[in-house]
């Protein structure tokens, strides 16, 4: 599993602690972790948060990698619209914990700025 995650000699590493990992390897140990169960859908909260933009773009293709290899569903939760945009078949987006839009990632970035645009909060002053 280390292996398809692409863990560097995984028998060396089984032996080493956690705070001998970079960020990007103990993301990388998670994802192994979620996917010893063979789930049918995964669920990656934030999983790019507090990596630089190298591993952040190692670590999101892993994910279209793993879900070529073993067709697992993959729930991306992110508020990084660049996340979004790159690995995204299909995109539903949540305003005050409710969903208000949901469709392609072509429809979503293409199709509903002007409706994003109408919820925006206005700032007005009291006087």
């Amino acid at each position: 599993m280390l292996d398809l995650v692409g863990i560097p000699q995984p028998k060396e590493r089984l032996k080493q602690y956690p705070h001998q990992f970079s960020g990007g390897m103990r993301q990388r140990l998670m994802i192994a972790m979620a996917l010893i169960c063979e789930p049918k859908v995964l669920i990656a909260d934030e999983p790019t948060t507090a990596l630089d933009v190298t591993i952040q773009a190692q670590i999101l293709e892993l994910f279209k990698e793993i879900q070529r290899k073993t067709g697992v569903t993959i729930i991306l939760i992110t508020h990084d619209l660049g996340v979004v945009a790159q690995v995204a078949d299909r995109v539903a987006v949540m305003y005050g914990g409710k969903m208000v839009e949901t469709g392609t990632r072509r429809d979503i970035f293409l199709q509903s700025a002007a409706s994003l645009y109408k919820r925006a909060p206005a700032i007005r002053s009291k006087t």
